[in-house]
Protein backbone atom coordinates (compact mmCIF):
# COMPACT_ATOMS: atom_id res chain seq x y z
CA UNK A 1 0.00 0.00 0.00
CA UNK A 2 1.53 3.39 -1.01
CA UNK A 3 0.65 5.58 1.85
CA UNK A 4 -0.45 9.24 1.38
CA UNK A 5 0.09 12.05 4.39
CA UNK A 6 -1.57 15.50 4.71
CA UNK A 7 0.37 18.11 2.42
CA UNK A 8 0.57 20.07 6.03
CA UNK A 9 3.17 17.88 7.26
CA UNK A 10 4.83 17.21 4.65
CA UNK A 11 5.56 20.84 3.77
CA UNK A 12 7.52 21.04 7.47
CA UNK A 13 10.81 19.60 8.39
CA UNK A 14 12.34 17.43 11.47
CA UNK A 15 13.84 20.69 13.94
CA UNK A 16 17.46 21.09 12.62
CA UNK A 17 17.64 21.41 16.36
CA UNK A 18 17.14 18.55 17.32
CA UNK A 19 18.67 16.64 14.37
CA UNK A 20 22.04 17.75 15.23
CA UNK A 21 21.11 17.16 18.88
CA UNK A 22 20.75 13.54 18.55
CA UNK A 23 23.53 13.32 16.17
CA UNK A 24 25.93 14.37 18.52
CA UNK A 25 28.60 11.60 19.92
CA UNK A 26 30.28 10.67 23.37
CA UNK A 27 32.51 13.82 22.75
CA UNK A 28 30.74 16.29 21.90
CA UNK A 29 29.89 19.71 23.91
CA UNK A 30 26.93 20.49 23.30
CA UNK A 31 26.02 24.35 23.00
CA UNK A 32 22.75 23.66 20.59
CA UNK A 33 19.88 22.63 22.87
CA UNK A 34 18.43 25.15 24.53
CA UNK A 35 17.85 23.51 27.72
CA UNK A 36 19.05 25.04 31.19
CA UNK A 37 21.82 22.76 32.53
CA UNK A 38 20.52 23.25 35.99
CA UNK A 39 18.17 21.10 38.51
CA UNK A 40 14.84 22.10 39.36
CA UNK A 41 15.25 24.08 42.19
CA UNK A 42 14.13 20.70 45.59
CA UNK A 43 11.64 22.51 46.74
CA UNK A 44 9.48 22.12 43.34
CA UNK A 45 10.50 18.82 43.22
CA UNK A 46 9.59 17.91 46.66
CA UNK A 47 5.90 19.47 45.77
CA UNK A 48 5.70 16.85 42.76
CA UNK A 49 6.73 14.21 45.26
CA UNK A 50 4.22 15.24 47.68
CA UNK A 51 1.44 15.67 45.49
CA UNK A 52 1.96 11.67 43.96
CA UNK A 53 2.34 10.64 47.98
CA UNK A 54 -1.38 12.34 47.90
CA UNK A 55 -3.04 10.60 45.06
CA UNK A 56 -3.46 13.78 42.75
CA UNK A 57 -2.27 11.64 39.50
CA UNK A 58 -5.63 11.47 37.75
CA UNK A 59 -6.98 14.26 35.33
CA UNK A 60 -7.59 18.06 36.14
CA UNK A 61 -9.20 20.50 34.73
CA UNK A 62 -9.28 21.20 31.20
CA UNK A 63 -7.68 24.90 31.89
CA UNK A 64 -5.55 23.75 34.95
CA UNK A 65 -5.89 23.17 38.66
CA UNK A 66 -7.26 26.77 39.99
CA UNK A 67 -4.52 26.76 43.14
CA UNK A 68 -2.01 27.07 39.87
CA UNK A 69 -3.99 29.58 36.93
CA UNK A 70 -4.61 31.73 40.56
CA UNK A 71 -0.85 31.57 41.28
CA UNK A 72 0.34 32.11 37.78
CA UNK A 73 -2.17 35.41 37.86
CA UNK A 74 -0.24 36.21 40.73
CA UNK A 75 2.59 36.50 38.90
CA UNK A 76 1.47 38.52 36.29
CA UNK A 77 0.15 41.03 38.71
CA UNK A 78 3.31 41.45 40.56
CA UNK A 79 5.88 40.91 37.68
CA UNK A 80 4.15 41.57 34.45
CA UNK A 81 1.80 44.23 35.82
CA UNK A 82 -1.37 42.47 33.95
CA UNK A 83 -4.64 41.65 35.51
CA UNK A 84 -5.68 38.27 34.31
CA UNK A 85 -8.45 36.00 35.84
CA UNK A 86 -7.95 32.29 36.13
CA UNK A 87 -10.82 31.91 33.48
CA UNK A 88 -8.57 34.09 31.22
CA UNK A 89 -5.60 31.17 31.43
CA UNK A 90 -5.00 27.34 30.00
CA UNK A 91 -2.81 25.48 31.44
CA UNK A 92 -0.97 23.56 28.83
CA UNK A 93 2.25 20.82 28.05
CA UNK A 94 4.28 23.06 27.94
CA UNK A 95 4.55 26.69 26.01
CA UNK A 96 5.26 24.60 23.05
CA UNK A 97 1.46 23.36 23.00
CA UNK A 98 0.36 26.87 23.64
CA UNK A 99 1.93 27.80 20.85
CA UNK A 100 0.30 25.13 18.69
CA UNK A 101 -3.29 25.22 19.83
CA UNK A 102 -3.19 28.89 19.59
CA UNK A 103 -2.68 28.86 15.85
CA UNK A 104 -5.06 26.02 15.07
CA UNK A 105 -8.01 28.40 17.04
CA UNK A 106 -6.73 31.62 15.25
CA UNK A 107 -5.46 30.62 11.74
CA UNK A 108 -7.46 29.44 8.72
CA UNK A 109 -6.52 28.14 5.17
CA UNK A 110 -4.21 30.64 3.93
CA UNK A 111 -3.70 33.13 6.68
CA UNK A 112 -0.54 34.89 6.98
CA UNK A 113 1.03 34.19 10.29
CA UNK A 114 4.07 37.05 10.39
CA UNK A 115 7.22 35.67 12.18
CA UNK A 116 10.03 36.59 13.24
CA UNK A 117 13.27 35.94 10.55
CA UNK A 118 15.71 34.37 12.20
CA UNK A 119 12.99 32.81 14.98
CA UNK A 120 12.19 30.23 17.08
CA UNK A 121 12.05 26.94 14.72
CA UNK A 122 8.40 26.16 15.76
CA UNK A 123 6.55 29.40 14.85
CA UNK A 124 6.24 28.52 11.24
CA UNK A 125 6.06 24.71 11.34
CA UNK A 126 2.96 25.49 13.53
CA UNK A 127 1.39 28.29 11.21
CA UNK A 128 1.69 25.70 8.55
CA UNK A 129 -0.09 22.60 10.59
CA UNK A 130 -2.79 24.73 11.12
CA UNK A 131 -2.95 25.27 7.21
CA UNK A 132 -1.47 28.68 7.41
CA UNK A 133 0.82 30.72 5.51
CA UNK A 134 4.34 32.07 7.63
CA UNK A 135 5.73 35.14 6.55
CA UNK A 136 9.17 36.11 7.14
CA UNK A 137 9.15 39.01 9.43
CA UNK A 138 12.18 40.65 9.08
CA UNK A 139 14.96 42.13 11.93
CA UNK A 140 17.23 44.96 11.70
CA UNK A 141 21.14 44.70 11.82
CA UNK A 142 21.63 44.41 15.47
CA UNK A 143 18.71 41.56 15.59
CA UNK A 144 15.51 43.50 16.67
CA UNK A 145 12.59 43.51 14.86
CA UNK A 146 12.47 45.86 12.39
CA UNK A 147 9.10 48.14 13.18
CA UNK A 148 8.74 49.65 10.03
CA UNK A 149 9.16 47.00 7.90
CA UNK A 150 6.54 44.40 10.38
CA UNK A 151 4.17 47.86 9.88
CA UNK A 152 3.86 46.64 6.16
CA UNK A 153 3.58 43.29 6.48
CA UNK A 154 0.42 43.63 8.81
CA UNK A 155 -1.85 44.75 6.36
CA UNK A 156 -4.73 41.45 5.90
CA UNK A 157 -2.13 39.17 8.33
CA UNK A 158 -3.78 36.99 11.56
CA UNK A 159 -1.03 36.42 13.49
CA UNK A 160 2.04 38.22 14.53
CA UNK A 161 4.66 36.24 16.87
CA UNK A 162 6.78 38.45 19.10
CA UNK A 163 9.32 36.99 20.88
CA UNK A 164 11.41 39.08 23.45
CA UNK A 165 13.96 37.84 24.86
CA UNK A 166 14.26 36.27 21.37
CA UNK A 167 15.81 32.96 20.29
CA UNK A 168 17.97 32.55 18.61
CA UNK A 169 18.48 35.98 18.93
CA UNK A 170 19.12 37.12 22.18
CA UNK A 171 17.15 40.46 21.36
CA UNK A 172 15.59 42.16 24.11
CA UNK A 173 12.69 44.62 22.49
CA UNK A 174 12.46 47.92 24.11
CA UNK A 175 9.01 49.29 25.24
CA UNK A 176 8.44 51.53 22.25
CA UNK A 177 8.91 49.10 19.85
CA UNK A 178 6.93 46.93 21.40
CA UNK A 179 3.75 49.26 22.11
CA UNK A 180 4.15 50.42 18.36
CA UNK A 181 3.55 46.89 17.13
CA UNK A 182 1.02 46.11 19.00
CA UNK A 183 -1.20 49.18 18.61
CA UNK A 184 -0.13 49.18 14.46
CA UNK A 185 -1.17 45.53 15.06
CA UNK A 186 -4.63 46.28 16.94
CA UNK A 187 -5.36 49.21 13.84
CA UNK A 188 -4.52 46.04 10.84
CA UNK A 189 -6.89 43.56 13.16
CA UNK A 190 -3.61 41.33 13.99
CA UNK A 191 -3.49 39.25 17.29
CA UNK A 192 -0.16 39.63 18.46
CA UNK A 193 1.20 36.15 20.07
CA UNK A 194 3.92 36.87 22.43
CA UNK A 195 6.33 34.23 24.08
CA UNK A 196 7.91 35.41 26.74
CA UNK A 197 9.14 32.31 27.98
CA UNK A 198 13.22 33.79 28.73
CA UNK A 199 11.44 37.21 30.32
CA UNK A 200 13.82 36.14 34.05
CA UNK A 201 16.99 35.82 31.72
CA UNK A 202 17.86 39.71 30.64
CA UNK A 203 21.02 41.35 31.51
CA UNK A 204 20.55 45.03 31.84
CA UNK A 205 17.70 45.54 29.99
CA UNK A 206 14.07 45.24 30.83
CA UNK A 207 11.10 42.61 29.76
CA UNK A 208 8.21 44.78 28.67
CA UNK A 209 5.05 42.14 28.39
CA UNK A 210 3.17 43.16 25.27
CA UNK A 211 -0.02 42.60 26.86
CA UNK A 212 0.71 45.93 28.75
CA UNK A 213 -0.30 47.58 25.67
CA UNK A 214 -3.41 46.61 23.98
CA UNK A 215 -5.87 43.37 24.64
CA UNK A 216 -5.65 42.30 21.07
CA UNK A 217 -2.53 40.00 22.62
CA UNK A 218 -1.94 36.23 23.38
CA UNK A 219 0.53 35.88 26.63
CA UNK A 220 2.63 32.86 26.15
CA UNK A 221 5.27 31.60 29.16
CA UNK A 222 6.37 28.09 30.98
CA UNK A 223 8.18 27.14 33.53
CA UNK A 224 10.48 25.25 31.61
CA UNK A 225 13.52 27.92 31.40
CA UNK A 226 12.58 30.47 34.33
CA UNK A 227 12.67 27.07 36.62
CA UNK A 228 14.72 24.77 35.17
CA UNK A 229 11.67 22.17 34.41
CA UNK A 230 12.04 21.64 30.67
CA UNK A 231 11.32 17.84 31.11
CA UNK A 232 7.75 18.68 33.51
CA UNK A 233 6.41 20.17 29.84
CA UNK A 234 4.40 23.06 32.11
CA UNK A 235 2.97 25.69 30.07
CA UNK A 236 0.46 28.74 29.68
CA UNK A 237 -1.53 30.61 27.57
CA UNK A 238 -3.22 33.85 28.65
CA UNK A 239 -5.74 35.84 26.75
CA UNK A 240 -9.18 37.66 26.23
CA UNK A 241 -12.38 35.27 27.51
CA UNK A 242 -13.26 34.59 23.77
CA UNK A 243 -9.73 33.40 22.73
CA UNK A 244 -9.83 31.09 25.99
CA UNK A 245 -12.59 29.53 24.95
CA UNK A 246 -12.05 28.69 21.67
CA UNK A 247 -8.40 27.25 22.35
CA UNK A 248 -9.55 25.22 24.98
CA UNK A 249 -11.61 23.17 22.22
CA UNK A 250 -8.66 22.51 20.51
CA UNK A 251 -6.88 21.76 23.82
CA UNK A 252 -9.18 19.04 24.96
CA UNK A 253 -8.91 16.93 22.31
CA UNK A 254 -5.57 17.15 21.67
CA UNK A 255 -3.77 17.37 25.44
CA UNK A 256 -7.29 17.28 28.04
CA UNK A 257 -4.77 18.82 30.62
CA UNK A 258 -1.55 18.95 31.63
CA UNK A 259 0.24 16.62 33.99
CA UNK A 260 -1.49 17.08 37.37
CA UNK A 261 1.94 16.27 39.27
CA UNK A 262 3.46 19.33 37.01
CA UNK A 263 0.67 21.15 37.46
CA UNK A 264 1.53 20.79 41.40
CA UNK A 265 5.27 21.68 41.04
CA UNK A 266 4.49 24.55 39.66
CA UNK A 267 2.40 26.17 42.47
CA UNK A 268 5.51 25.53 44.29
CA UNK A 269 7.68 27.23 41.77
CA UNK A 270 5.48 30.05 41.67
CA UNK A 271 4.72 30.62 45.19
CA UNK A 272 7.99 29.45 46.71
CA UNK A 273 11.86 30.45 47.03
CA UNK A 274 12.23 32.78 43.59
CA UNK A 275 16.56 33.01 44.60
CA UNK A 276 17.58 29.81 42.12
CA UNK A 277 15.92 32.33 39.35
CA UNK A 278 18.56 35.10 40.03
CA UNK A 279 21.34 32.41 40.61
CA UNK A 280 20.74 31.01 37.35
CA UNK A 281 20.07 34.93 35.85
CA UNK A 282 23.53 35.79 37.36
CA UNK A 283 25.31 32.79 36.00
CA UNK A 284 24.13 32.97 32.51
CA UNK A 285 25.08 36.78 32.75
CA UNK A 286 28.63 35.22 33.44
CA UNK A 287 28.67 32.92 30.55
CA UNK A 288 27.42 35.37 28.47
CA UNK A 289 30.48 37.84 28.57
CA UNK A 290 32.78 34.68 29.06
CA UNK A 291 31.32 33.45 25.45
CA UNK A 292 31.16 36.86 23.94
CA UNK A 293 34.63 37.65 24.92
CA UNK A 294 36.25 34.73 23.49
CA UNK A 295 34.63 35.12 20.43
CA UNK A 296 35.14 38.48 19.49
CA UNK A 297 38.93 37.88 20.71
CA UNK A 298 38.89 35.04 17.70
CA UNK A 299 37.47 38.21 15.33
CA UNK A 300 33.86 37.32 15.24
CA UNK A 301 31.77 40.31 15.52
CA UNK A 302 28.16 40.39 16.87
CA UNK A 303 25.51 41.81 19.00
CA UNK A 304 25.96 41.09 22.58
CA UNK A 305 22.74 39.27 23.78
CA UNK A 306 20.48 40.88 25.87
CA UNK A 307 18.92 38.16 27.25
CA UNK A 308 18.20 34.08 26.93
CA UNK A 309 21.11 32.00 26.83
CA UNK A 310 21.74 32.12 23.07
CA UNK A 311 24.97 33.93 21.00
CA UNK A 312 23.73 34.40 17.30
CA UNK A 313 27.11 34.79 15.26
CA UNK A 314 27.77 35.38 12.00
CA UNK A 315 29.63 32.77 10.65
CA UNK A 316 30.21 30.95 6.95
CA UNK A 317 28.30 27.65 6.69
CA UNK A 318 32.03 26.16 5.69
CA UNK A 319 33.11 26.92 9.45
CA UNK A 320 29.99 25.91 10.98
CA UNK A 321 29.82 22.44 9.32
CA UNK A 322 33.98 22.31 10.59
CA UNK A 323 32.89 22.88 13.90
CA UNK A 324 30.42 20.29 14.21
CA UNK A 325 32.45 17.86 12.68
CA UNK A 326 35.18 18.72 15.16
CA UNK A 327 32.89 17.65 18.02
CA UNK A 328 30.99 21.22 19.17
CA UNK A 329 27.33 20.88 18.72
CA UNK A 330 25.85 24.09 17.56
CA UNK A 331 22.94 25.39 15.27
CA UNK A 332 23.28 26.32 11.47
CA UNK A 333 21.30 30.20 11.16
CA UNK A 334 19.39 28.09 8.49
CA UNK A 335 17.02 26.17 11.14
CA UNK A 336 15.99 29.51 12.23
CA UNK A 337 14.58 30.93 9.10
CA UNK A 338 15.40 31.94 5.34
CA UNK A 339 17.06 34.96 6.64
CA UNK A 340 20.48 33.87 8.05
CA UNK A 341 22.21 31.45 6.35
CA UNK A 342 25.77 32.59 7.30
CA UNK A 343 24.99 33.31 11.00
CA UNK A 344 25.28 30.13 13.92
CA UNK A 345 23.69 29.98 17.26
CA UNK A 346 25.89 29.24 20.23
CA UNK A 347 23.73 28.12 23.77
CA UNK A 348 25.52 29.25 26.78
CA UNK A 349 23.00 27.17 28.98
CA UNK A 350 26.21 24.86 29.49
CA UNK A 351 28.99 25.12 31.89
CA UNK A 352 31.78 27.81 31.96
CA UNK A 353 34.30 24.61 31.51
CA UNK A 354 32.57 23.34 28.30
CA UNK A 355 32.36 26.66 27.02
CA UNK A 356 35.81 26.95 27.17
CA UNK A 357 36.66 23.61 26.12
CA UNK A 358 34.36 23.93 22.81
CA UNK A 359 35.98 27.88 22.39
CA UNK A 360 39.62 26.54 22.23
CA UNK A 361 38.25 23.44 19.73
CA UNK A 362 37.01 26.05 17.50
CA UNK A 363 40.40 28.06 17.88
CA UNK A 364 42.36 25.00 16.67
CA UNK A 365 40.07 24.63 13.91
CA UNK A 366 40.56 28.27 12.59
CA UNK A 367 43.92 28.00 13.09
CA UNK A 368 44.43 24.67 11.18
Amino acid sequence: MKLKFAERVQGIEISGIRKIFEAAGADSINMGLGQPDFDTPQHIKDAAIKAIAEGKTGYTNNTGIPELRLAICKKFKKENGLSYNPDQLIVTAGASEALHIVMQALVGAGDRVLCPDPGFVSYAALATLADGRPVSMPLTRDLHIDVEKAKGLMDGARIMVLNSPGNPTGAVENKESIKALVEYADDAGVTVVSDEVYEHFIYGKKHWSAARFGENVITINATSKTYAMTGWRLGYLAAPQEIVEQCVKVHQYCQACATSISQYAAVAAYEGDQSPVKMMRDEYHVRRDLICKRLADMGFAFPVPEGAFYAFVPMKPALTQKIIEHGIIVVPGTAFGVNAPDYTRFSYATSRDNINRALDRIQKVMSD
